[in-house]
């Protein structure tokens, strides 16, 4: 991961607050909790999505942080199968760096049809996206912002999700045909 990954990952947490938005992770540390940290800083509502029962086992079992978040829902799917809850739940996805479960995590997206903000730069499955988006070559409706600045980048998510909006195209599922 390059190093000024994590300091571009609070600054993400930070810039999705000052644009009004909430922030959903899926409660984990590292990149999701640099932003989680950066929202709180920013008196953002934080959400988290973790793949525990219980708290006791968000903490023991997948050793994840539970401090900096307002509400956390414990799905009790483990690592992958919260990731479906997840994605639902957001308007913009945003993807930061990544090894399989952010992969996972944008496969979601990709398919159903979500706007997704990709921080380029960060290593791991960010800067790969536009490879697994040739070697899926599907069109199934979703859009994809790229941008190395976190400030630019929600900036320009924010505004295609508005236009989505006024389009009618926001809150659309996928073809049935995927």
């Amino acid at each position: 991961m390059p190093q000024d990954a994590l300091a571009r990952a609070r600054r993400l947490g930070e810039e999705i607050v000052r644009h009004d938005c909430i922030l959903i992770t899926g409660a984990c540390p590292g990149l999701p909790h640099q932003a989680a940290l950066g929202a709180r800083a920013m008196g953002g509502l934080i959400i988290g999505i973790s793949p525990g029962l219980s708290l006791n086992e968000h903490i023991e079992r997948y050793h994840s942080p539970y401090e900096e978040y307002d509400v956390i829902i414990f799905t009790g799917s483990g690592l992958m199968g919260r990731e479906i809850a997840t994605i639902r739940s957001c308007d913009i996805v945003v993807i930061v760096g990544g090894r399989s479960g952010t992969l996972g995590e944008f496969c979601i997206a990709y398919d159903e049809a979500k706007l997704i903000a990709v921080l380029t730069g960060t290593g791991g499955v960010a800067d790969h996206v536009d490879e697994v988006v040739g070697v899926v070559n599907k069109d199934t409706g979703a859009e994809l912002v790229y941008d190395d600045d976190p400030c630019r980048l929600i900036q320009h998510a924010v505004e295609a999700h508005q236009r989505r909006v006024a389009e009618g195209r926001a809150y659309l599922l996928p073809p049935a045909d995927g």
